[in-house]
């Protein structure tokens, strides 16, 4: 079975190649696709040379910074038209432990869509200022209240796809690019009736870097949530 761990990346020279080798480590049969946005700290650069001696290490570059969301939707593209079964995304910045990658592979031999959720057995989130804390919480209440989407972390970042998943969604049609991005690809796995299941996962925040959260992005989250419920009472979905 073909395994493709999707790793998006803007300015994160200090994470990558740290985070590449803990998830070779764990010694299973799966690959590696950096998406990187032409991160100026040479993030691209790094992962070029890694790739070079381990041909399980890939690096599609883009011409510019254009956000998580349409990073992920390059990288599925990339797994589908490459074959890949499984398709994992997860943050570039430490904050989700490649340890958690062998309990995914358990849970998605009978399930769709595998989530890494910080909040589906009390809160577990490491080193969080409270304000972001609460904010990351209560937009997730926000999600489940407006959409009806049954998930307790839908903004989480940490997945194991099927690729009957990603296949069965207008990959080009996504709208959302920054973390709304995750409310929406879990909602249309979910309007499609696809298995899903969360599983508990510990998140830390990010040591080294800075984080890509702006007003532009939470703003974003705010309203998709209302489009989403729209086009699901539409029948859009």
């Amino acid at each position: 079975m073909k395994i493709l761990v999707i790793i998006p990346t803007y300015n994160e020279r200090e994470n990558i190649e740290e985070l590449i080798n803990k998830i070779l480590e764990l010694r299973l049969n799966l690959e590696i696709l950096v998406v990187d946005d032409n991160s100026p700290d040479g993030t691209g650069e790094i992962v070029n040379d890694l790739s070079v001696t381990n041909p399980r290490i890939h690096l599609l570059r883009r011409q510019k910074k254009m956000g998580l969301g349409s990073a992920y939707v390059d990288g599925f593209k990339y797994a589908l038209q490459n074959g890949y079964e499984l398709i994992f995304e997860m943050d570039a910045d430490l904050s989700h432990n490649p340890e958690y990658i062998p309990l995914f592979l358990e849970k998605i031999t009978d399930h769709d869509l595998v989530v890494g959720s910080r909040y589906i057995s009390g809160v577990n989130v490491v080193n969080w200022p409270l304000k972001r804390l609460l904010l990351s919480y209560y937009a997730n209440v926000y999600a489940r209240v407006v959409t009806g989407l049954p998930i307790r972390d839908a903004t989480g970042g940490f997945k194991c796809f099927r690729r009957e998943v990603l296949q069965s969604i207008d990959l080009d049609r996504v709208s959302s690019n920054g973390y709304s991005f995750q409310i929406e690809m879990t909602f249309l796995a979910w309007k499609k009736r696809f298995r899903i299941c969360e599983i508990p996962i510990i998140f830390y925040d990010r040591r080294r870097g800075t984080s890509k959260l702006s007003l532009k992005v939470a703003g974003e989250a705010i309203w998709m949530v209302w489009k989403l419920r729209l086009m699901s009472l539409l029948k859009m979905v």
